[in-house]
Parts: C-alpha cells; sequence; structure tokens
C-alpha cells in the first residue's frame, strides 16, 4: 500500500522519497533537501500523536538537544518545524543498521568486537555529557553501526539539560516511565531522576548484552524487571560465556553498580577505564563488526531521484508569491497637455465675443481660427520637443546598472529589462565559489550607462566535476592508466597493497573511492594489488615428515624433501630442518620448502686404542663419542676392542675392551 506521506514536500524544502522505518511513535522518511541537493533522514511523528504537546515537546527538544552536539558519533540534527498537520524533525542519514539488528543476526559479539562498538558509543555520549546533555535511553536500537563502520548514538528524544545540581528530571511525563525498562538505572525507577551516571549504567548493561547476547534481566512484566534492577547486583557476564576475562566482569560490575556514586562520572571517565582494561589485558583493536544490510527498517537507502532545482519557466512550475505582470514599452509615456485655444477669451462656443477683433478683410473667419490652432499647436510640440531632447541630453538617457553578481540569471535578466538595458545573455563556465545558475560577473560593470547598453552577463555553470568510473575496479593497472588519462583530467599515484584475491597488477580500488565527484586536477591514488602477502614459515621440527608437508601445504607452500641427515637434537625419522625456516622471515605464498628429515645421530669412526692403557683408552674413546665397556684380567693395557678400530658406528655406541698383561 502507497504511504501517502510520500512525494510530500514539507516546508518547501524536504521533499519525502521513501519510507524507511516505522515505529508507535514516528516514521522515518527518505528525503531530498531541495536547498542543499542532498538526501537527508526525516522523522515524522505518528499523526495520533502530533496534537499531544508531551509528544511534540519531545520531539523539540530532541532537535535541541541533538543540534547542540557536533560529534562523529552523534547522530546530527539540522531541522525541526511543522507543516500541512505533520510535526517532523531532519536527520542525518544513517545507512547501516541498530546494534539491535546485529546482535539479533549475531547472538552476541567478542569481547574485542564489543570494546570497538562501546568505544565510539562512549566518545559520543562524552560529548553529550561535556555539553551538559544526558540522554537517558541508552539501548542497542538507539545504536546505528553504518556500513562503514562509523558507530552513532541517535534518539535524543528523552534528552534533558543538567542544570546547576547536575541531575536531571529523570524519564518521567505525567507520572508515566519514558524508557525501556531493560536498560533503566535503579535512581530513574526509584526516585524518577537521571544524570550522566545514568547513562553510564545502561551503557553497561548494552556492554552486558553485547558479551552474552542478551540483557542481564527477563521477566514476564516490566514490573519484574525493573524489581530486579532496584535490588540485584548486575551478574557477570563470565557466568554466561566462560573464558571472559575477569577484568571484564570488573568493568560491567563498576558500570552498573546500584549506588550511582559507585560508577564512573560520566561518558569520559568510562571511555577511559575501558582503555585501561584494552591494555591490561593487551585487546587489539578490530574493526567495527557491521554484518550484512538487508533490507528493512535497519537499512536506510538514499534516493536516486535527480535534486535539480526547477526554474519558473519549466513545465507544470508554480512559483508562489511572485506573480509577474507584463510591463509597458519603456519607451511609452502618457503626457497631459493643455487645450488649445481654451482661456478667459474664449465663450462657451469656443469662439471670441463679438468686436474683441475685427477680421481681416478678404480671409474668412473658419480659416483664421484653423491657422490660429495650428500655429498654437505646432509653437507647443515644439517646446515639448525641446524639453524632452533636453531630458534625454541631460539625465534621461542615463541609467543606472543594478549590482547583479550572485543573483539568479533570470532575476538578473528581469532587473537590467527594469532598468531599461538589455542583457546580453550569457557566457556559462565552472565555478567552484557560485552555484549553478547565478551570476558571476557583468561587463560594464555596476554603475551609470546609457539606455539600451547591452550588459554581457558571465553565469556559473557550477562546480566542475569528475568522477572515476566504478567499473574501473579489478581491470589491469596499465589500462586504467591509460584509460583514466584520456578521459578525466585528474592525477594519479600508485599505491601497492597485498590482497589474497586479485592477481597482481590488478587495481583494488581508489582513494577517494570510485565514483567520488572530484575537482579538476584531483590527485587520486590506485591501489594496484601485489598478489598475495608473505607468508611465515611455521616451525615443523620435530614433526613426521607427512604432518610437516600437510601443514606447510595448508599454507601455501609446495614441499620438497631433501637428504636425509644425522643430528643427535632430533629423534630418526622426524624432521630436523626447513629450508628456508621461521628464522628467515616471510617468504612469497606457493613458494617450494625443503624439508630434511633426521636419520639418527652421527655416525663416528672408532680410533684404535689397543696398546694403550686402560685410562688412555677410556679418554680416547669419550672424546670420539663412544662409551666405553671395559673387561679387566691382570694388567693394565688394552689387549682387544670391539668395535675394531676403523668401523663406523653411531655417537654414544658402547665400546668394549679387553685390559690385560
Amino acid at each position: 500500500m502507497t504511504d501517502p506521506v510520500v512525494g510530500l514536500v514539507l516546508e518547501g524544502r524536504y521533499r519525502l522519497e521513501e519510507r524507511l522505518a516505522r515505529g508507535g511513535m514516528s516514521t522515518v522518511y527518505a528525503a531530498t533537501d531541495l536547498r542543499l541537493h542532498k538526501t537527508v533522514a526525516v522523522k515524522v511523528m505518528a499523526e495520533h500523536l502530533a496534537h499531544d504537546p508531551t509528544f511534540v515537546d519531545r520531539f523539540t527538544r530532541e532537535a535541541r538537544a541533538a543540534a547542540m552536539l557536533s560529534h562523529t558519533n552523534v547522530v546530527g540534527v539540522s531541522d525541526q518545524g511543522s507543516d500541512q498537520g505533520l510535526v517532523f524533525l531532519v536527520m542525518e542519514l544513517v545507512r547501516g543498521r541498530t546494534l539491535r539488528d546485529l546482535l539479533t543476526a549475531r547472538g552476541r559479539l567478542t569481547v574485542a568486537e564489543a570494546f570497538a562498538v562501546l568505544e565510539p558509543m562512549l566518545a559520543g555520549l562524552t560529548a553529550a555529557h561535556r555539553a551538559g546533555i544526558v540522554h537517558r535511553d541508552i539501548k542497542p536500537e538507539n545504536v546505528l553501526i553504518g556500513v562503514d563502520g562509523v558507530v552513532k548514538v541517535a534518539d535524543f528524544g528523552l534528552a534533558r539539560a543538567v542544570v546547576g545540581t547536575g541531575t536531571a528530571q529523570a524519564s518521567q511525563t505525567g507520572g508515566v516511565l519514558i524508557g525501556t525498562v531493560a536498560y533503566l538505572s535503579p535512581e530513574q525507577l526509584e526516585r524518577g531522576r537521571a544524570d550522566a551516571r545514568s547513562d553510564i549504567y545502561a551503557a553497561g548493561i548494552v556492554l552486558y548484552e553485547m558479551l552474552t547476547g542478551h540483557p542481564p534481566y527477563g521477566g514476564d512484566t516490566p514490573l519484574a524487571v525493573a524489581y530486579q534492577h532496584v535490588h540485584h547486583d548486575v551478574p557477570a557476564p563470565s557466568a554466561e560465556v566462560t573464558g571472559l576475562p575477569w577484568a571484564v566482569d570488573e568493568l560491567v560490575a563498576r558500570t552498573t553498580r546500584r549506588d550511582p556514586s559507585g560508577r564512573p562520572l560520566d561518558a569520559g571517565a568510562f571511555l577511559a577505564e575501558l582503555g585501561h582494561v584494552r591494555k591490561d589485558l593487551g585487546i587489539e583493536p578490530v574493526p567495527v563488526p557491521t554484518g550484512r544490510s538487508t533490507a528493512g527498517p535497519q537499512t536506510l537507502r538514499p534516493t536516486n531521484r535527480p535534486t535539480r532545482p526547477r526554474h519558473p519557466s519549466d513545465p507544470g512550475t508554480a512559483v508562489l508569491g511572485s506573480q509577474r505582470t507584463d510591463r509597458t514599452d519603456r519607451t511609452g509615456r502618457t503626457s497631459m497637455l493643455p487645450a488649445v485655444g481654451a482661456g478667459p477669451t474664449m465663450n462657451v462656443n469656443g469662439r471670441r465675443p463679438a468686436g474683441l477683433e475685427r477680421p481681416r478683410p478678404g480671409v474668412p473667419q473658419h480659416i483664421r481660427r484653423r491657422r490660429a490652432r495650428f500655429a498654437v499647436a505646432l509653437v507647443l510640440l515644439l517646446v515639448i520637443t525641446i524639453g524632452a531632447i533636453g531630458w534625454w541630453l541631460g539625465s534621461g538617457r542615463w541609467t543606472e546598472i543594478p549590482e547583479l553578481v550572485g543573483k539568479d540569471q533570470a532575476a538578473a535578466i528581469d532587473l537590467l529589462q527594469q532598468s531599461g538595458l538589455d542583457p546580453d545573455c550569457c557566457e556559462e563556465v565552472w565555478s567552484e565559489e557560485f552555484p549553478a545558475g547565478a551570476v558571476m560577473s557583468i561587463d560594464p560593470e555596476p554603475g551609470e550607462a546609457i539606455r539600451g547598453t547591452d550588459v554581457r552577463l558571465t553565469v556559473s555553470k557550477g562546480p566542475e566535476r569528475f568522477v572515476v568510473p566504478t567499473e574501473m575496479v579489478s581491470r589491469p593497472y596499465d589500462e586504467v592508466v591509460a584509460q583514466l588519462q584520456e578521459t578525466v583530467p585528474i592525477q594519479l599515484t600508485k599505491a601497492d597493497e597485498y590482497d589474497d584475491t586479485l592477481a597482481p597488477g590488478q587495481v583494488i580500488r581508489f582513494e577517494p573511492p570510485a565514483g567520488t565527484k572530484l575537482p579538476r586536477d584531483s590527485v587520486v591514488t590506485v591501489v594496484v594489488s601485489a598478489g598475495r602477502a608473505p607468508v611465515a614459515v611455521p616451525d615443523v621440527t620435530g614433526q613426521s615428515p607427512e604432518q610437516a608437508q600437510a601443514n606447510l601445504e595448508s599454507l601455501g607452500f609446495t614441499v620438497a624433501r631433501g637428504p636425509d641427515a644425522r643430528s643427535t637434537a632430533v629423534d630418526k625419522g622426524e624432521v630436523m630442518a626447513v629450508s628456508p625456516g621461521p628464522a628467515d622471515g616471510p617468504v612469497a605464498h606457493g613458494s617450494e620448502i625443503t624439508i630434511v628429515v633426521s636419520a639418527g645421530v652421527p655416525l663416528v669412526a672408532v680410533p684404535n686404542v689397543v696398546g694403550m692403557k686402560e685410562d688412555e683408552a677410556a679418554a680416547a674413546l669419550r672424546a670420539a663419542g663412544l662409551t666405553v665397556d671395559a673387561t679387566k684380567f691382570f694388567g693394565n693395557k688394552v689387549r682387544q676392542q670391539t668395535p675394531a678400530a676403523g668401523e663406523s658406528v653411531e655417537q654414544g655406541t658402547s665400546v668394549k675392551i679387553l685390559v690385560a698383561f
């Protein structure tokens, strides 16, 4: 069913394009700001609430609270008003999903992912708290995660400014508690009051939910949940998820203490404690999890409709409040002339009384009267003509060229014509300073000019912009550079980057991204694939050849086996060396790794100890890495040895000697 609100233009500026999300109190639309030519989000209050002063006040409060803030992690609100029976506010359009949507899709987050979401959320809250604003409704539904990974705090509809005492009236209106009970602090539930520490409590509950996948308390009724907030401490997340560090449990406990004085003072203090925990646990930063964007309320899409302002001359365009009337020709004038022959010497019939003038003999009376009238008319005409010529030669032929720079082209032409000047329209040039259709300069410049002078107008075509086509991604670098240098007047630089999917030499992306509108001579970096990243060779010594080969091949290496060697440190049949090895650093993906397998301990030659004294023989055998097994009879000389002198035996082999006379 078509939404009847779609297509309306609010306050002559915001055209509602499509419905993005709908709730019990309001509906969010994607809209086009016809003045600034950009896509925005417009939140429209539900019709049944538009006449309730309480909820209208909430809308107004949200606009004022958010307008006080200018922070990357706070959804900006730029305007608020009412029109055609609709109460609305205009917000920044965030393309992405809410934290609630992410938790619904993922169940729960890792500690590193939870910290990645919580840190920017607290940064936005810090800006609010430092501006003296308490949000009072922190929950996953009011945390937006853009497709670019930027986290923003939204919906300051329940926010109040903190004045004087550092506390603010809680989300309580007319005896009805407004807010989500699963995230309300004990002081909000008991006393109806909130300050920055109430937001800390809600943020701690959100952290618990990110780690476990659900809020700490549940119940059949909101009253049952509220009772647990007031009378029980929040349980440790590790009771639900084994393996969570104790420091994370402690952080949740500190931020959700029932006594507000035991919590961090504000979001900035919470953020500092979070940083200490991250450092103590050695948790490396990870990207904010964005999840997979899906169509629906959590996905905010921009409109692709053109936003070119319509000219009053366009078909179907009505210009309200400006009625133009046809002007008379600028040379047409009306003069009031005295009646020829009128005066005190005339009677009622227009004739002179008898006896005042004697008619000339031979000239009829009517001819003399006609000549007199003609002479008077001729004199008057000469007087008027001479006066007009004098006026024209003096000031009449001069007019003032109005100040036209910055005005719209149509308005500038009207002003010139009203001033008796002829517009010479129009030279169009690109401009970074003037919007499209605005007059940039005139020739001659403003001042006096003779009527009918041609005035040359130079009109802006708007900023000159060029676009790198998105289809250039994944194509070979040389081909991309050749095409761009022919078609787009920009400067290109190259940067190499490892990529596991694109072959070496293919374009990974552009910076700024392809599709961005760029001024002439902009510097664009072409990021080119250098192939797969080098891989560190693992230590496989001590493993069987089969196990070592499987481990190396799983990393993309090819494996070759070299000649076996002997080692005192590695048992026979196990890998004793790899080349290249871990000490050689990362090597290219797909490189050949040679493994050497131990054939046992090294071989040594048995020295000849026959004829030596017993102690000399024993010393010589031990020096060769052998052990001695002596059999004595009477005497002190070695008479026989086994193995015989010169034989190769494994190091550590026992040599039997016979000692006698």
